[in-house]
């Protein structure tokens, strides 16, 4: 799931401020705490190699973000295809791969405790 900043609800506008809210966004329910997290990533980037050997060889952890800028695509199990870009507010659910189309920079909130282990599993493919 995704939203162009400017499909957002205006909730609230007065001199120097807009506040946008889009309701019902994911579901954060029971995922303990989350991490914020910054990914600067250049075009061709592909986890489809890093995720293999985790349930499904994907990435079993949701995300919920914002594109600064560039543009990427998410792969589902069943092979549906989601295209995100710049200003684009972001919901991953579990179960994806994701391939960098244009370089881009996103910000990404996760539950730390299905996150990391992702990370860490990405760490031990570079290494080898």
């Amino acid at each position: 799931m995704h939203i162009a900043k400017e499909n957002v609800d205006v909730r609230m506008e007065i001199p120097g401020a807009v506040i946008r809210q889009q309701m019902d966004f994911g579901d954060a329910t029971g995922l303990g705490k989350i991490s914020g997290e910054c990914f600067t990533l250049s075009a061709g980037v592909d986890t489809t190699p890093l995720f293999e050997g985790l349930e499904g060889d994907l990435c079993q952890c949701p995300h919920w973000g914002f594109v600064l800028y560039g543009q990427l695509t998410t792969t589902d199990a069943q092979g549906a295809q989601e295209t995100v870009k710049t200003n684009d507010l972001f919901y991953w659910p579990p179960g994806h791969n994701v391939k960098v189309d244009v370089d881009a920079e996103i910000i990404m909130f996760s539950p730390q405790h299905a996150h990391s282990p992702v990370i860490d599993h990405m760490i031990r493919k570079v290494k080898g």
